[in-house]
């Protein structure tokens, strides 16, 4: 401490609060016997960094001994901030109470079974400070199994990165890190928190991903497994048309809507022209039906698509939401 600042505190004036480089976001549901465990890492991990940080664990409405654990660690360490869930709300809710709570100029988020390493920190933190908005980790040495875990793992990264353009190895990994700024933008429901990078890139963020560990879960059991794809490739859906649409949603609407009608009329002037040009009957044949229903199925999208531009605009315009994220003004003003 200088002398002009040890006057101020004299003087009864508070120094200036170290401003917090990093809040460590856990979201945490009956890992009673990783908490222990846990909290050394992270111990370590934020001496080993050597900067100001705070961990927010949201504990999703566990039903062991959990909180009391957690609470028993926030009494002792005020770096430790819990959040309690009255019920079981999803990995995604819990993602997005953190990111409320926290105070970091960057965020870094991991699960609580041990499976990430804490000491993967400053390795994210590395490429954070290269420029970059979010890190993601890469689980390079999966230590899960083979067929119901990596496997599914493997196909649903591949079919996210090209349908998102946003290429990563591992959206699965929780072990991530994201300038706060930029996170503050992204809204979350549903379980769209493994999108996460997705829907950032598309306010601007920048993204890359750096190589981390992976070790095997000591204690408990996953509460993920094969059955998530379904879940996964409607969210992709979701994140895709919020992506691409979510501003103009008539044109996927409108445009599916006339290639539907545009069908029905094409197929119902080719019955046309055999009823008149060659005197068939075409009221007992099931193609008739297949024209109205395409001309109706038609129609109906369209006024999907204009109901869907009024829910946008009374959207946006209620919250008084720009359609647009500013990264920085320069001017030139005397």
């Amino acid at each position: 401490m200088t002398s002009q600042q040890a006057t101020q505190v004299s003087a009864g004036q508070a120094a200036p609060a170290v401003p917090l480089k990093i809040s460590i976001v856990i979201p945490l549901y009956n890992e009673e016997g990783s908490i222990p465990q846990l909290y050394t890492a992270l111990d370590g991990a934020i001496a080993h960094y050597g900067q100001p940080a705070e961990v927010i664990v949201v504990d999703d409405g566990s039903r062991d001994r959990s909180f009391a654990l957690l609470k028993e660690i926030a009494t002792r360490d005020p770096r430790f901030t819990i959040i309690r869930f009255r019920r079981n709300f999803g990995q995604t809710a819990a993602f997005a109470a953190g990111f409320a709570q926290a105070r970091g100029e960057v965020i870094v988020t991991m699960d609580a079974d041990l499976q990430n390493d804490p000491m993967d920190i400053p390795r994210l933190m590395a490429k954070i400070d290269e420029g970059y908005d979010i890190v993601s980790g890469w689980r390079k040495n999966r230590q899960d199994r083979w067929l119901d875990r990596k496997l599914p793992s493997l196909l649903a990264n591949r079919l996210i990165s090209n349908v998102t353009d946003v290429r990563l190895h591992d959206y699965g990994c929780s072990l991530k890190a994201y300038r706060t700024e930029v996170i503050r933008h992204v809204r979350l429901y549903g379980e769209l928190h493994r999108f996460i990078p997705a829907l950032a890139s598309q306010v601007g963020a920048s993204v890359t991903e750096a190589p981390v560990n992976h070790r095997a879960r000591q204690f408990g059991r996953s509460k993920y497994g094969i059955s998530r794809t379904v879940r996964v490739m409607l969210d992709l859906i979701n994140v895709w048309f919020l992506g691409a649409y979510s501003t103009r949603p008539i044109h996927v609407f409108g445009t599916l809507g006339l290639i539907s009608s545009l069908s029905g009329l094409l197929v119902g002037c080719y019955l046309t022209a055999l009823k008149l040009f060659w005197g068939e009957s075409i009221g007992n044949r099931p193609l008739l039906l297949l024209a109205v229903l395409l001309v109706v199925i038609g129609v109906q999208l369209v006024t999907m698509g204009l109901l869907a531009e009024m829910i946008t605009r009374t959207y946006y315009e209620s919250q008084n939401k720009p359609i647009y994220v500013v990264r920085e003004i320069v001017n030139n003003f005397v």
